[in-house]
């Protein structure tokens, strides 16, 4: 099936989720496209969200892609059962596989979720973690400025230090924590300096390689993976400025992984709304 897997996200977050899905699925072709001239979806209503997730959507079915990943935890919360409603393809979002990751994890079942505001209002991280571990203990703490800081390619230094230092100080009191799930697929990017802020005694959770993974035996289900000999080339679209989203691009999959891709703007117009 030489059809292209189909990933979108708000911003450039769901760059951490498209690079591991290049890495455990090499024959792939993947087509992104992150939203990031109206980034961030965190503080929108549901309804705003929920209308830009479909547009995107429509967009990439014009692509004719096999399967979509929604790289978005605030796009999860508020349009995957609808997605998977009505889209003949198979679909999955990045909430279930990380709250999945995160039970492996912990020892203590004490677990703690950074994300937007919107993932955070939904409570469907904790509603997963419960779903799996009825007894699990979870604090949630939205982090409303780390989304701009990373579309703005802000990702180390003293800044970014001073803005993860001051906003995960209430989860801090929670020494008995044990994991930190990154309830955001932009937050990765900030990882080291998330990890030195919050000890090393906590794991990070990144959902980004569980979801690959179930990228894979669900395509493997449905008898859709590649199998090509030649390597892909993929499609990468922003709906904003393309100058950061080639940057951040270019650190995220390096120079031998970079050369694959192609990236150009999108114009997602209000009349393909679904």
């Amino acid at each position: 099936m030489d059809r292209a897997i189909g990933v979108i996200d708000s911003g450039v977050g769901g760059l951490t989720v498209a690079h591991e899905l290049m890495r455990q699925l090499p024959k792939e072709k993947l087509i992104y496209l992150g939203d990031t001239a109206r980034c961030p979806y965190g503080p929108r209503s549901k309804e705003e969200v929920q209308k830009y997730t479909w547009e995107m959507v429509d967009f990439l079915l014009t692509k004719d892609i096999k399967m979509l990943v929604i790289a978005c935890n605030t796009a999860t919360a508020f349009t995957l059962d609808d997605l998977k409603e009505k889209l003949d393809i198979p679909v999955i979002g990045v909430i279930q596989p990380g709250a999945r990751a995160a039970i492996n994890f912990t020892k203590n079942n004490q677990v703690g979720i950074i994300g937007t505001e919107g993932t955070v209002r939904s409570g469907a991280y904790s509603y997963a973690l419960k779903k799996i571990k009825t007894d699990i203990h979870v604090t949630a703490l939205a982090c409303p400025l780390f989304v701009p800081m990373v579309e703005k390619g802000i990702l180390s230094g003293e800044h970014a230090f001073d803005v993860i230092s001051d906003s995960l100080l209430p989860l801090k009191k929670h020494n008995e924590m044990d994991t930190l799930i990154l309830g955001c697929t932009h937050y990765p990017l900030l990882k080291d300096t998330i990890q030195k802020v919050i000890g090393e005694k906590v794991t990070v959770i990144s959902s980004s390689e569980e979801t690959a993974r179930e990228t894979s035996a669900i395509l493997d289900v449905h008898h859709l993976l590649n199998k090509a000999e030649l390597p892909p080339v993929h499609e990468f679209y922003a709906t904003g400025d393309l100058n950061i989203f080639i940057e951040i691009s270019r650190s995220i999959f390096k120079e031998a992984n970079f050369h694959m891709l192609t990236i150009k703007k999108a114009n997602i117009t209000p009349n393909q709304v679904s």
